[in-house]
């Protein structure tokens, strides 16, 4: 492994094709796993908040999707690319596959993630997400563990 501009690099990493194919896919999941969590959590703040959902007030749940979204919105601004990205990209050209055209899973699963639009629009939504974020701590700000745990045992009897 190598550092190239502040991020962990695989150039130095001699995997066989197929191993490089398949983290690259595997990584590919996870990233889409992540922004998911990250769409759906932006999403189920603003409308679970009004509807008294409770889930959407448990702290470690709100500080890994606040981290994440801090996370991506610095890197947009820095004009950096995500190193998931970078990580698969680098393990797909190990396996030998143009970027994109890989497996049925690689290639649905990119087709989803990866959006041919400007760098600058990327910016903007990332900066926007980070706001609805903000807001959403603000109006409906997580409660401590304990009083989630409450709230879910009451239910539960």
């Amino acid at each position: 492994m190598q550092r190239i501009r502040g991020w962990v690099t695989l150039r130095r990493m001699h995997l066989a094709p197929a191993a490089a194919a398949f983290f690259a896919d595997t990584l590919l999941a996870v990233h889409v796993g992540i922004a998911l969590f990250v769409v759906v959590m932006t999403l189920a703040v603003p409308v679970g908040g009004p509807l008294g959902w409770r889930w959407i007030r448990r702290r470690g749940l709100r500080w890994t999707h606040a981290g994440l979204v801090a996370v991506i919105a610095v890197q947009a601004w820095l004009g950096r690319l995500c190193p998931l990205t970078t990580w698969e990209q680098q393990l797909r050209a190990q396996a030998g596959q143009a970027t994109y055209e890989t497996s049925f899973v690689g290639h649905w699963l990119s087709q989803w993630l990866y959006l041919d639009l400007p760098w600058w629009s990327f910016v903007l939504a990332y900066t926007l997400v980070a706001a609805v974020v903000v807001l959403g701590w603000w109006r409906w700000p997580p409660a401590s563990d304990a009083r989630t745990r409450r709230g879910s045992a009451r239910r539960s009897s």
